[in-house]
C-alpha cells in the first residue's frame, strides 16, 4: 500500500491532527509570517499550551482553541464539554488557575435547539467544576450545507505571579514522569461511534477539566513540566517535552494504563493507543524526591485516581523517547505524523 504524501501547495487533513505534520505546517507557514509573537513571557514561538503577557509582577496567561469534533455528541461528553475543558486544561497545565473563558459559536442552520442547549449546559458544568466563568462570546449561524453542524472556538485566561509558569522545557535528568490516568479514552470513544463499534465497546471519553489534578500535584512537590496529551496522544506529548527540554525520556510500557475496551477498539481499528487524543489527562515531570508525594496527592483527586509513574528523564539520547516494551525490548516511541483520525477534538 502506498503512503499518501502530503501535498506541498495545499493544506492536508493530516496537518490539522497534531503530530509532526502539524508542527511542520506551523513552522513553515505560521511562524515564518509572524513577527509580533510576544516578548518577555511565553511567546508564540515557544509553542507551549498557552502564551503569556508580562504586566509588572504578574503574567497574564492566554490560550485559544477551535473545536470541530465529529460527531458533536459522543460517549462521555459532547463538543461543549470538550470546548470548555480543552481550553481550561491548556491554562491549567501551565500551572495556572483558569479564571474565565470566552466562546464563539458557529452553528449550521437547522441545528437542533435542544442539542445546542445540551452543549451549552455541558460547558457550564465544566466551568462549575473549576470555578471559572464564561464572560463573553459571539454567535453566528451559516446556511445549511455550509458547515457540518457546529464549531466552537474558546479562549481562556489565567493570572499568576511573574516567573511561576510551568514550561514544556523544564524537564531535567532524574525527574520522574507521572501520567494521571489511562490513555486513548477520548480518541477511541469518538472513533468507535464513527466506525459503528459503540454497541460492542463501552469506551467513554475522558473529557474533563484537570485543574484539580494539577493543583494537587503542585501543592506538594516541584512540577518541572506539564502537558495534556491531546492531539498526537501520549507519544507526541512525550516527544515534545523531550525535544523542548533537551533531554531523553525512558518509558516503561508495562506502567502505561490502557483500558481493555480502548485496547480492543485500537486493535480492531489498527490504531496505536499511545498516539490517540486524550482530553482529561496530564503528563507531568516531577523532581524525583517529590514523586511519591505528588503521586499520592494526585491519586486523591477525582480525575487522578489512576495516576502512575511511567518513566524517568535521562541525559542520554536527548530529544528522544525510548519505550521499554512488555516483552523486554526497547524501541523509540516516535511522534505520530498526525492523529489517526481527523476531527477528534
Amino acid at each position: 500500500m502506498k503512503t499518501r504524501q502530503p501535498k506541498r501547495d495545499t493544506v492536508t487533513i493530516e496537518q490539522g491532527s497534531g503530530g509532526s505534520a502539524m508542527m511542520k505546517l506551523i513552522s513553515d507557514v505560521v511562524l515564518k509570517n509572524v513577527t509580533r509573537w510576544g516578548r518577555g513571557g511565553v511567546t508564540l514561538r515557544d509553542l507551549d499550551d498557552s502564551g503569556s503577557i508580562v504586566s509588572g509582577d504578574l503574567e497574564i496567561v492566554l490560550t485559544t482553541d477551535a473545536h470541530t469534533v465529529k460527531p458533536p455528541f459522543f460517549p462521555g461528553g459532547n463538543i461543549g464539554t470538550l470546548a470548555a475543558a480543552g481550553t481550561i486544561n491548556d491554562i491549567a497545565v501551565m500551572g495556572v488557575r483558569p479564571l474565565a473563558i470566552s466562546s464563539s459559536l458557529v452553528i449550521e442552520e437547522g441545528f437542533k435547539r435542544a442539542d445546542l442547549s445540551a452543549i451549552i449546559s455541558s460547558m457550564n458544568e465544566v466551568l462549575e467544576e473549576v470555578g471559572a466563568d464564561l464572560i463573553t462570546g459571539d454567535t453566528k449561524v451559516v446556511e445549511k450545507g455550509d458547515l457540518d453542524g457546529i464549531i466552537i472556538t474558546t479562549s481562556g485566561i489565567g493570572v499568576t505571579p511573574r516567573g511561576k509558569i510551568v514550561r514544556d522545557s523544564g524537564l531535567r535528568p532524574g525527574d520522574k514522569i507521572i501520567l494521571s490516568g489511562s490513555v486513548g479514552d477520548h480518541g477511541m470513544a469518538v472513533l468507535s461511534v464513527r466506525e459503528g463499534l459503540d454497541f460492542e465497546l463501552k469506551t467513554k471519553s475522558d473529557v474533563g477539566p484537570v485543574w484539580e489534578v494539577v493543583s494537587a500535584a503542585m501543592s506538594v512537590g516541584r512540577v518541572t513540566a506539564m502537558k495534556d496529551p491531546t492531539r498526537g496522544g501520549l507519544a507526541n506529548t512525550l516527544n515534545e517535552l523531550a525535544t523542548k527540554s533537551g533531554v531523553g525520556i525512558e518509558i516503561v510500557e508495562e506502567q502505561i494504563p490502557v483500558k481493555p475496551d480502548v485496547a480492543s477498539a485500537a486493535e480492531m481499528l489498527g490504531v496505536d493507543p499511545y498516539a490517540v487524543t486524550n482530553e482529561g489527562k496530564v503528563v507531568m515531570g516531577v523532581r524525583s524526591r517529590d514523586a511519591e508525594d505528588v503521586l499520592s496527592s494526585v491519586r486523591a483527586t477525582r480525575r487522578g485516581r489512576e495516576a502512575v509513574v511511567i518513566g524517568t528523564v535521562v541525559k542520554e539520547h536527548p530529544g528522544e523517547v525510548v519505550l521499554h516494551t512488555r516483552v523486554g525490548g526497547r524501541r523509540l516511541m516516535e511522534p505520530p505524523i498526525g492523529d489517526p483520525a481527523p476531527r477528534i477534538c
